[in-house]
């Protein structure tokens, strides 16, 4: 599944538009490295969101093409 996909599927972030323009702009990184939006993620790869105020750091718990609100949050944990 692409990052940006998976952002908003996790909800993370709200939009996948939002997400596509954060990996442009070099504010997601998954394993250390900068992503683009089309970055297909794997279980257990680490990724870190820059934000003004700070960053969130999560791993990739699990894959899923739909959740409901209540699951979302299970496709990852926050380190």
């Amino acid at each position: 599944m692409r990052i940006d996909k998976f952002l908003k599927i996790s909800r993370i972030l709200k939009r996948r538009t939002l997400s596509k323009e954060a990996c442009e702009k070099g504010k997601v990184l998954i394993n250390g490295r900068e992503a683009k939006p089309a970055h297909q993620i794997r279980i257990g790869d680490e990724c870190e969101l820059q934000f003004a105020g700070g960053s969130v750091k999560f791993r990739i718990l699990n894959i899923k093409e739909t959740v409901k609100k209540d699951e979302a949050s299970s496709l990852y944990e926050i380190i």
